[in-house]
């Protein structure tokens, strides 16, 4: 299956976002691509102090939107999220299409980001729990010969939730970000290569990039790595499109050489 993954530098504006999403996507699309990946909040990125004025709802014109993009394109729309309205509660909610517009997974991130880098340079503090409610269930979903978990940013850190995936047959984990510049630059590549050797899978992490306002910087780098931890593409920095093609075969012959995909111990003191 080929692929594409969308890296941007999304701004307040959802339509000022989607003209660069739909753009890219027909470009992905020339290239044969059948699934693209988008970053986590592309639709709308506020300053992290407050949540965006355009929330998705069911059925609402944003939501629209969104699945308007799988359908124009006739590809998967994968892995980005959105800030979501709940029964009054803000969620970051993934949405994944397929490429007849057909919602076939959602997913609401469990966990929250909480950075204190206040004696860094780039003089922030982020708490996402006042903006946003935490979800509280794994999601996977099959696209092709693919079963995939779907992961938003921070979730990146707790390896227990890619495990729960790879020993439910998952073989993609996805995990749309929009990582800060330091933490970025500290852990991002080390975290994501990890997530896909020590769980022999494919992973997509596509990311946000750049200065979105006055508060929000971003690391880019989406990445797509192989299950034996070969980063396959490598975004950088700036708006662009990075592509792979996923293998079975790949899968196969990484999983036949380390065994570590076995049920997990259960410890005892």
């Amino acid at each position: 299956m080929k692929i594409a993954a969308i890296q941007i530098q999304s701004v307040l504006d959802p339509q000022h976002n989607l003209k660069v999403i739909r753009e890219m996507i027909k470009e992905a699309k020339s290239q044969g691509v059948e699934a693209v990946f988008l970053p986590e909040v592309f639709y709308s990125m506020s300053d992290g102090t407050k949540p965006t004025p355009y929330l998705i709802e069911d059925g609402n014109e944003h939501y629209k939107n969104i699945q308007k993009l799988a359908t124009e394109s006739r590809v998967y729309l994968l892995g980005g999220s959105a800030a979501t309205s709940v029964d009054g509660k803000v969620i970051n909610r993934s949405f994944n299409f397929d490429p007849s517009g057909k919602e076939i997974a959602r997913y609401d991130k469990m966990n929250l980001f909480s950075c204190d880098l206040s004696k860094h340079s780039s003089n922030q503090i982020i708490d996402e729990a006042r903006v946003y409610t935490a979800g509280n269930k794994p999601a996977m979903v099959q696209v092709e010969d693919f079963k995939m978990g779907i992961s938003i940013c921070f979730d990146l850190r707790f390896p227990e939730l890619f495990r729960y995936y790879s020993s439910h047959g998952c073989e993609l984990l996805t995990i749309s970000s929009a990582f800060t510049v330091p933490t970025g630059k500290a852990h991002w590549h080390t975290l994501v290569r990890a997530r896909a050797i020590e769980n022999q899978s494919y992973v997509v992490a596509c990311g946000q990039w750049g200065v979105h306002n006055e508060k929000m910087k971003t690391f880019g780098h989406s990445l797509i790595v192989d299950p034996w931890g070969e980063v396959l593409a490598d975004a950088g920095e700036g708006e662009k499109i990075i592509y792979a093609e996923l293998s079975k075969d790949r899968l196969k012959h990484v999983r036949e050489r380390l065994d570590v995909l076995r049920d997990p111990l259960t410890y005892k003191d």
